[in-house]
Formats: structure tokens, sequence, C-alpha cells
């Protein structure tokens, strides 16, 4: 199914060994990792981050969910399975995909399943519209990213701090400097909603925040910097115990640049002006930079900026309102609701929501070489 701006092959866990350790090479093998190429041409896998993912799927035993879902990312040029984070974009074809094989049922014209990530521990409410018992896929909702239109899915983050590490503000700071090695010094907020983040000022690492990934992947020198100042931070967020174990987890934290709103070019060719965004931010996942942007980091970097002191607050345009946020990404313009308030002195995530589309795109077998049960 694609959900959002991902793609991903969809499994019941019924289907699956009972030991979860047998996993990750059966989903390696599925996607055509490892491949030194990049490419993952030997495997369903489309050799960026975004098209090597899986999501299980069985019905949940807790009383405040319907289904349990489990995200895998599966990394591409080694055989690496990461289940540290949740996929915001996939959650979107969740509730849709356990309606469609009787996880759930549905009596109106529109659904809300009930999801718990067991990545994150977290409950996400998803709710679509319906048609003769089955999700709805076709409607006249577009989002950055994906062509054509499709019917609206609403996707409610119920209390998404601390999703990776516990704690909204993983270092009780809403600012922090990081000695980065070889680097030196640099101020960044980490931050943890939904999945963790490290947020950096664009002109601090030497950009301006417009770049699209191209060119992003043309300086090789700004991407060490950033994984360098990801790796210190994964340390400063208890995610690490030190940068050679940081550079082991390589799916948290994402690393975000943001910047104040300024006109910007897009992958479909057309410009995005300053007046239509509140921020701009450019992420980079698993080492790539992404082609739009993580749902969960949206989120995230929604959360940050209604935080003050951090530096996705000082990036927010002085017109943004309090309502809904709007991100420019390299895909466009994304826009994101979250709901922070402080509490007993302390910052407190109590939602975030945004619309997303999906769509079934096959249903069959994958076809997975026998060594991968070995």
């Amino acid at each position: 199914m694609r959900g959002g701006t991902s793609k991903a092959i969809m499994l019941h866990a019924r289907d699956l060994p009972a030991d979860r350790e047998a996993w990750a090479p059966i989903f390696a093998a599925a996607m055509g990792a490892p491949d030194p190429y990049g490419r993952q041409l030997d495997g369903m896998g489309g050799g960026v981050s975004s098209l090597s993912k899986v999501c299980v799927l069985a019905p949940s035993a807790r009383e405040d969910a319907d289904v349990d879902y489990t995200f895998a990312q599966v990394m591409i040029r080694e055989a690496r399975v990461d289940y540290r984070q949740n996929c915001g974009n996939m959650s979107s074809a969740v509730g849709p995909f356990a309606l469609d094989e009787g996880l759930v049922a549905a009596s109106a014209d529109t659904a809300t399943v009930r999801i718990f990530n067991t990545n994150t521990g977290k409950i996400i409410h998803g709710t679509f519209p319906v048609e003769e018992g089955r999700a709805r896929y076709d409607g006249d909702l577009s989002i950055p990213g994906v062509g054509g239109a499709g019917a609206p899915i609403r996707l409610d983050f119920l209390a998404p701090g601390g999703a990776t590490t516990g704690r909204l503000l993983p270092s009780g700071a809403v600012l922090d400097r990081l000695e980065v090695p070889g680097f030196g010094m640099i101020e960044a907020s980490l931050v943890d909603a939904a999945n963790a983040a490290v947020f950096v000022r664009a002109r601090d690492v030497g950009l301006t925040g417009t770049e699209l990934p191209d060119m992003l992947e043309s300086r090789p020198e700004v991407l060490a910097r950033l994984e360098a100042i990801r790796r210190a931070a994964s340390v400063r967020m208890g995610i690490a115990l030190d940068a050679e174990a940081a550079g082991k987890v390589t799916s948290v934290p994402f690393v975000a640049v943001v910047a104040p709103p300024t006109d910007a070019p897009s992958l479909s060719g057309q410009n995005v002006r300053a007046a239509e965004v509140d921020l701009v931010a450019r992420v980079i996942s698993n080492g790539q930079p992404h082609r739009a942007l993580p749902l969960t980091i949206s989120l995230c970097t929604a959360v940050a900026a209604r935080i003050a002191g951090t530096v996705v607050a000082e990036a927010l345009s002085p017109s943004a309102g309090n309502g809904e946020l709007r991100l420019g990404m390299p895909s466009g313009v994304l826009t994101v609701g979250a709901e922070v308030a402080r509490e007993g002195g302390d910052w407190v995530a109590r939602a975030g929501s945004f619309y997303r589309t999906a769509r079934r795109l096959f249903e069959g077998r994958v076809l997975v070489p026998g060594s991968a049960f070995a």
C-alpha cells in the first residue's frame, strides 16, 4: 500500500513466524536488502528509505485500541531492520487495511480505527470514508509529493510526546549546545513527539533551508556534519551511549534543518512562496535527504514550533496563528496541527493531527528466498 508519501508491504502478524527475531531476515529479503548498489532491484524496495518499509498488523488486546501496528524500517545497503520508530505516513494506510482485511468492521459511511503503534507505545486514531463496508480510496484530497488525489484520511496522534525517549524534551531543555566532534559547538533543540528529532538552524550548518534533496546529496560535507550532529544529539537524548553506538541506530533521532519562511523551489518545479508557509524544513532520514517530510517529524516540528525558545519557534513566521501550521518542504507545503500546553511548569504535547491519502496497490504473495527462513 501507499500511505501518504511512503510505500510498504502490509502483512498480517498471523502469517509470520511467532518468534519476532525471525522477522528481520524475511523483511530484508522481501525488500531486496542488503544492496550495495542501493537500488533494491532484487526485491520490493525502491532504493530510498520511504519505499523500504514493512507494516505488520494484528487484532489488539488493548481496551483502547482495535489493532496493533508494528512498523519496520528496512535498511537498503545493509541487512538490518529497525523497529525504533513509527512511520506517520504509513499509519494512514493501517486503518483502511484493517477494515478491508476484516480486522475491524464498519457500519457507517465513516470509520475510525484505533491503532496501537507497538514501536512507540502510542495511540493513533485513523478516520476515513467507507463504501459498502470497505475503505474508499477515491476522493479530492491532493497531498504534496503524490500525484493525483484520494479520499482524506485524518490521523490523530494522541499524547505524542516521548514516543522514543519517554520525554517530550529528552534533555530537559528547549535549547541545547552540542559539542560535535570535528565541527565544534552548535545550538540545537531536541524534541521527541511521535518520533525523536534534533532541530538545527539552516544557517548554522551552511544551508539556506531551501535546498532540494539532490542539492543536499551533492554536498557530502554537509551530510557528514548533519550526521555528526545527529549522533551527538542521540547521546544527549539518551538514545545511544556514545557516538559509535549512535552510528548504529540510524533511524532516530531524525535531523531537521529549519529556517524562516522564504521563497523556495519544489520537486514539482513550482516555487513555494514565503507567504504560503510558516517556516521551512528539510529532513535527513536514515542518512538520506527526505523528498518530502516524514509525517511524524512534521508533527514533531509543529510541536517544537509551539514550544517557546526552540530553534523551530525562532524560525516561525510572526504572522503564524495558533491554529494549523504550514510547513514548507521539498514537495510543497504540508499543513499540520499540534496542541501543546504548559502544565505545572512542563511542556506537554496533547495531540497532533493531519490529513493523508492512501491506496491499496497490490494484493498477493511476495516471494522470499528460502535462506531468509533458515
